[in-house]
């Protein structure tokens, strides 16, 4: 495991090395960053997990989302969802703390194959909701569509490269999974600070089944009182009737005027969030070419011994795949550095 080759700066350095240092990180923005990024992940899901109970996602999700989820496809789609996203998001966080990765290489491994299982078992389960997910609008299928994509995708050529001991894209590839898949919490952040802002202007609407809208509500009459237009549900006549729902999250009249207010933004979140998340971890990769190219120089190493060819090009490169110059091993910086990850694929 790396440690810091230059004496603190202050004592405020030192004493932050004491506490990152024990957990694996070598250098502080390193640990900054996973607190940061991270630790909301992992809060995020931890406040999420009573959500396992059926009854208590109902409860806290926005007015007349659970309207969908009671019966069918839907309602296995989002327990299957929750009970493989949440507890996949939660043991994701551990694969990223150094200390794990080299002194604990069993658990590290062994809860990467439960990480990806629970993770492709979640995203089958977003898939299976997305139709009506926040009203269901075919941005909101797309966004959700594309995320789950590249979520998987992500995945599957982390998993590829380890096997094929190819470690600097196999670290890219998770960097990348987790970030995509952490977008949501950055969503929610767009989500609701949108709905306020809507809701303030006051000037945004949203069709909404009369059906979901009554169930929002809870009262027939209450509800045909505020949507004349669902007259026609209420006698029959058109099952299938919607009605125009005032989003505002601030004054609501109704239980619908905020469900519309929550809902109406999240297309809007998914993409900006989802197109945040993407740039940001590139900047993230290219800001640290010295570790992927220590990292790599020990995957040729690795692959030489295993008889892989190319050596150091085994798994999925842009030299083997693409156009770029044939990479070529370099003296490593550290042995130490070596020897850790060494342990860490042996």
């Amino acid at each position: 495991m790396a440690l810091p080759a230059r004496p603190p700066k202050n004592r405020f350095v030192a004493a932050a090395r004491k506490l990152y240092n024990p957990l694996g990180f070598s250098k502080g923005y390193n640990f900054v960053l996973f607190f940061i990024f991270f630790g909301a992940l992992m809060g995020f899901t931890l406040a999420r997990l009573q959500y396992l109970s059926f009854d208590e996602l109902c409860k806290g999700s926005a007015p007349g989302e659970c309207y969908y989820y009671r019966t069918g496809h839907e309602k296995a789609g989002i327990i299957i969802h929750l009970a493989g996203i949440l507890p996949a998001g939660f043991l994701a966080c551990f694969q990223f703390v150094p200390v794990i990765r080299h002194k604990a290489l069993l658990f590290h491994r062994l809860n990467g194959y439960i990480v990806i299982l629970l993770s492709l078992v979640g995203t089958a389960g977003a898939f299976m909701v997305a139709r009506h997910a926040f009203g269901g609008g075919l941005e909101i299928q797309a966004g959700i569509g594309l995320m789950g994509i590249m979520f998987v995708v992500s995945l599957t050529l982390a998993y590829v490269n380890v096997k094929r001991l190819q470690i600097e894209q196999h670290r890219a590839w998770m960097l990348r999974a987790w970030f995509y898949a952490g977008s949501i919490v950055t969503l929610r952040l767009i989500q609701f600070s949108c709905a306020a802002i809507i809701s303030t202007m006051g000037t945004y609407y949203a069709a909404r089944p009369c059906s979901q809208v009554d169930y929002t509500i809870g009262d027939s009459n209450r509800t045909l009182e505020l949507y004349p237009d669902c007259a026609a549900y209420f006698s029959g006549a058109n099952p299938v009737q919607q009605t125009i729902v005032h989003a505002d999250l601030l004054t609501a009249t109704s239980a619908a005027e905020a469900g519309a207010a929550a809902s109406l933004p999240f297309g809007l979140a998914l993409w900006l969030a989802l197109a945040m998340h993407a740039i940001g971890i590139e900047v993230y990769l290219r800001l640290t070419p010295a570790e992927a190219e220590r990292l790599r120089n020990f995957s040729y190493k690795r692959q030489l011994e295993a008889g892989m060819n190319p050596a150091g090009s085994a798994g999925l490169t842009a030299d083997r795949l693409g156009d770029s110059a044939k990479w070529q091993p370099k003296p490593t910086p550290s042995q130490d550095d070596s020897t850790s990850i060494e342990r860490l694929v042996s």
